[in-house]
């Protein structure tokens, strides 16, 4: 793989861009809850109309080159903030200005919104606060002293990995599950029936509001396309701009249409809430190798074609620093990414070799773009070829840092305790990788 020209001039912009704190979200949830529509809705639902004020609302980056669009800000490396989770005070934004590592720029203009507006609104309301109103002075005392940090206090669960559905399912037939769900509520004998019902038909609006999301880029790709004077830029918008009006609604058909679906889903989950680090497409090779196949196979898929969109893909991870922390991990911790995590190789479910030939383009992707983020894992078991653990050697002994490597029959193990003597790690062989 050799990187195109776009994909370097992408890559050279995520690099170079600088890490800034944007108050957009922290403004957009702040406006939604202050107006008379929250004070009237259930938690769930609440939760879900703030979702869809701020995909109505957010602003849209197209970049120059992109193939696959969706920011967690409103542009890359701008980060957003969580105040209904936890509110950074004025010393919090100071801090992470002026640090020497990983730092967040913050104009005097955030810190004059959240001197104004956040902090005012949200002190005694976020999540942070009401966990402390409840913890014993000696707690505090320990917590500010920094014997302990990093609890949820300061963000949502998060190590979470989309699953083989989401790759395969459209968001309208979603709502349609739902729809069925809600007309089986049992009213006179079920006594949760009423909070069900709220939960099932915020489901619903989040389903509705991405897909509102989706089509808002579809309008705007659609309008550059319209201004565009490069012929095969032109073309590539008015495809993007297909793409956005098909996914998320409906399940993708193309690597493309995969890659912006999976996109969407991601950006959904990181603006709704600060997931606590790593949410995560999982086996990338598993999900993606059938429609690869079946592309390959139909001719409608160049090999160039690919490896830019699997490219520009990797750099939308990149363009995603983690939101900063605050308090005392705000001083005494540097870390930035979502530890967004791509794992290949190991096993299918019915126990044999899951390596296949996306296996291998994603490792030459991994080798090729050499950034921070997505991470990278292989699962390494007696049943992958030796091909495939060289080729992940081979980039791990260039020192870049990836891909971790997992025991695969291990973690078989832990999952399905009946079956222990079915998989034996061949240590030898591995050892004799390494060391050559």
């Amino acid at each position: 793989m050799i990187l195109s020209d776009r994909v370097k001039k992408l890559r050279e912009q995520s690099l170079n861009a600088e890490e800034k704190l944007s108050p957009e979200r922290a403004m957009l949830i702040t406006q939604f809850y202050k107006s008379d529509e929250a004070r009237e809705l259930s938690a769930p639902v609440k939760r879900a109309r703030a979702f869809e004020y701020i995909l109505r609302n957010k602003k849209l980056y197209i970049g120059d080159g992109d193939l696959i669009v969706g920011e967690r800000g409103p542009a890359p490396k701008e980060t957003p903030t969580y105040p209904e989770i936890c509110i950074h005070s004025l010393k919090d934004l100071k801090i992470l200005d002026k640090r020497e590592k990983v730092s967040f720029r913050v104009s005097n203009e955030v810190k004059d919104i959240y001197d104004k507006e956040i902090i005012p609104f949200w002190k005694g309301k976020s999540n942070r606060d009401r966990i402390m109103s409840l913890m014993t002075p000696e707690w505090i005392n320990a917590y500010n002293a920094g014997v302990f940090t990093e609890f949820q206090e300061q963000r949502a669960p998060g190590h979470t990995v989309l699953g083989y559905k989401m790759f395969r399912t459209g968001f309208l037939q979603l709502k349609e599950e739902i729809k069925k769900s809600i007309l089986r509520l049992d009213y006179f004998n079920d006594p949760d029936a009423f909070e069900k019902s709220e939960e099932l038909r915020a489901m619903d609006i989040a389903c509705d509001a991405i897909i509102m999301y989706a089509n808002r880029y579809a309008a705007a790709l659609q309008d550059l396309s319209r201004r565009e004077k490069d012929p095969k830029r032109k073309r590539e918008l008015e495809k993007m701009a297909d793409i956005c009006r098909r996914v998320p609604a409906y399940a993708p058909e193309t690597i493309h249409e995969m890659l912006q679906h999976y996109w969407f889903i991601h950006v959904g989950v990181i603006t709704e809430l600060n997931p606590w680090d790593s949410f995560n497409p999982g086996r990338l090779d598993q999900h993606l190798f059938p429609v690869y196949k079946k592309e390959m196979d139909a001719g409608t898929l160049l090999e160039e074609e690919l490896y830019d969109l699997l490219g520009c893909f990797w750099i939308k991870f990149n363009n995603h620093p983690s939101p900063p922390k605050m308090g005392v991990t705000a001083s005494e911790s540097s870390t930035y990414t979502d530890f967004c995590l791509i794992n290949l190789g190991g096993v299918k479910s019915d126990g044999t070799d899951a390596v296949n030939d996306m296996t291998y383009i994603l490792l030459d992707v991994i080798k090729e773009m050499r950034i921070l983020q997505p991470s990278s894992m292989v699962q390494i078991s007696r049943k992958n070829p030796e091909k495939f653990i060289h080729k992940a050697f081979d980039i791990i002994k260039t020192g870049f840092g990836q891909p971790s490597c997992f025991n695969t029959e291990a973690i078989i193990q832990e999952l399905d305790p009946e079956h222990l003597s079915d998989f034996r790690l061949d240590m030898p062989r591995i050892t004799s990788h390494l060391m050559t």
